[in-house]
């Protein structure tokens, strides 16, 4: 306590000296800070755009087999039955969801409007995969799927050419000359991920009611979800060997059946999101770098005009260790208050900003999704105290070695 006391008695003999590298720390903390949670929102953003998707889905393509197998020739084309999705479900211990999914393009049409949209018939499950949320009402059920009612759920770019902004749950839409009830529709997507149409572009019916507007024997996609994120490619491996099987190909050819799975692209995406993390707290580091220079030269002007001081206390026995841990000790305190003010102004700064616009536009969504929420964390606040602390000691210590390893006879006779 003695020699924090000390370094402060040291600070105030020299206000304005310490006020002006106050205010460098203070800038370079409000640097690091704000550059720190705006790359935290960045990252959230991108990632919850990146999970809108499906968190965990893949998405598997009929292609061509480009090996014999079971007296098949290579180059034969594959196609996907319904009854495929139900062999998945029975045979793969590893898959927690699936549904095949066949889309067709038509037009959809009130009394008074028309639109051109895909139109995707698929099994309930796929809800819950591709993240398609309501807004109002409810995507489809086992009971649609069973009873192959004609309902129909909106993406939100249809609802809104169809109905504007008005809740069209319980109204009639025609489609390709067919009668559906609308039973919902989809909040705003904001999503990265997409195959055939955007989903808010989109329109989904059940699978079995399909078959009443066009044939739906063969699926254009199967989609599945494993049991967790880190069982995609045991579970793709499971999928492929039981579609092998049943339409004869080898299991290890994988031109035969294509897929694309969210969790090997996650990675990259996160990589990419957390670089800029590190790029923008490395600026602001040097932001505060510069301050902390501005803390050194500080630092050794007063160790050179306090040499007889130091002089006499080493004269009359003082220690070298507590010289050293003196100045750096006011060192620390210099960056300590600069922190303080800076953390401070920081969450102002933060609060006023609220958010920043990122993909609001380009996915016409006004809701903030798309956007990046500035936020005051305690890991961007820890992250901000621990370059602080780097930047005190690396300032202070230097002078505090100079101060410590003087000469008393020599110091004495400085003037």
């Amino acid at each position: 306590m003695e020699t924090i006391r000390q370094a402060l008695d040291a600070l105030r003999q020299h206000k304005f000296r310490s006020v002006l590298t106050l205010s460098g720390i203070t800038w370079g903390i409000v640097a690091v800070t704000i550059l720190n949670a705006y790359g935290d929102g960045f990252h959230r953003t991108i990632m919850r755009a990146f999970d809108a998707f499906g968190k965990d889905v893949v998405i598997l393509w009929p292609g061509q087999t480009s090996e014999q197998a079971g007296g098949e020739r290579a180059g034969r084309r594959v196609q996907f039955e319904v009854e495929d999705a139900e062999r998945i479900r029975a045979e793969c211990p590893l898959v927690k969801n699936v549904s095949p999914e066949i889309v067709r393009r038509t037009q959809i049409a009130t009394e008074t409007r028309l639109v051109a949209a895909p139109v995707r018939g698929v099994w309930p499950s796929y809800g819950t995969m591709r993240s398609e949320a309501a807004e109002s009402g409810r995507f489809l059920n086992d009971d649609d799927l069973r009873e192959r009612r004609r309902v129909v759920f909106l993406g939100d770019h249809v609802r809104t050419k169809l109905f504007g902004n008005s809740d069209p749950a319980g109204q009639t839409v025609s489609i390709n000359g067919m009668r559906f009830t609308v039973i919902g529709w989809m909040i705003k997507k904001v999503s990265f991920g997409g195959y055939f149409s955007p989903d808010d572009y989109c329109v989904w019916v059940p699978y079995t009611t399909m078959g009443d507007l066009w044939n739906n024997r063969y699926a254009n996609v199967l989609v599945f979800e494993p049991i967790h994120g880190q069982a995609e490619s045991a579970a793709t491996a499971q999928v492929r060997a039981v579609l092998a099987r049943y339409h004869r190909f080898s299991p290890t050819d994988k031109r035969a059946v294509i897929a694309h799975g969210r969790e090997e692209f996650r990675p990259i995406v996160e990589r990419i999101t957390i670089g800029l993390q590190i790029l923008l707290v490395f600026i602001g580091t040097l932001t505060l770098g510069i301050g902390g220079v501005g803390v050194m030269n500080i630092m050794l002007v007063s160790v050179t005009e306090r040499t007889r001081e130091i002089g006499l206390r080493l004269a009359v026995g003082a220690r070298r260790g507590r010289i050293l841990r003196q100045f750096l000790c006011e060192a620390l305190t210099l960056t300590g208050i600069g922190g303080l003010l800076g953390i401070a102004i920081s969450a102002v700064i933060v609060y006023l900003i609220g958010t920043l616009p990122l993909m609001g536009e380009l996915f016409e969504d006004t809701t903030g999704r798309g956007d990046i929420t500035m936020r005051l964390k305690p890991d961007t606040v820890l992250v901000s105290v621990l370059v602080l602390m780097l930047v005190g000691l690396i300032s202070g210590f230097f002078p505090a070695l100079k101060a410590s390893r003087m000469d008393p006879v020599e110091a004495l006779r400085y003037e």
